[in-house]
């Protein structure tokens, strides 16, 4: 048993020795995260920007993203919503966004605040007053 186990430790060692002069092993290549504008350009490919507005309807805002220290993204398909908030550094994708709004009729609105929680501890990060939403919908393409 002795000799197999040592043979195949000899084998194994030999292989690795011919994969690195070979250049065959992968080692992890650190790939670099894109920016937050990076990653708003990409979500924002294929859309015009329409006119900004004040309000948008609470159902617009179901679907939200954040980008970090950017921006809050509302709403997914034909139409989206960016706000560039006041106070944007506080925004953190990991973080819990806790909405308070100022009017009726169900709308989040310009200056309503928005304070973040950290996900775990649920302790307070940060605060931010939104801003204007500009209306991004996708381009029209032709078959």
């Amino acid at each position: 048993m002795k000799t197999i186990a040592s043979g195949l430790r000899a084998k194994l060692a030999a292989a690795a020795v011919v994969a690195m002069l070979t250049g065959t092993i992968a080692l992890p290549v650190a790939q670099a995260r894109p920016s937050p504008e990076q990653q708003l350009d990409k979500m924002l490919a294929g859309r015009i920007a329409g006119k900004p507005v004040d309000c948008i309807s609470r159902l617009d805002s179901s679907d939200v993203q954040v980008i970090d220290k950017t921006a809050i993204v509302y709403g997914s398909g034909r139409t989206i919503y960016v706000n560039r908030p006041v106070n944007a550094g506080s925004l953190d994708s990991d973080d819990i966004l806790v909405t308070t709004i100022r009017g009726g009729g169900g709308q989040l609105c310009r200056l309503d605040d928005i304070k973040t929680r950290d996900r775990s501890s649920h302790f307070p990060t940060g605060f931010v007053n939104l801003g204007q939403f500009v209306p991004y919908q996708r381009v029209a393409t032709r078959d």
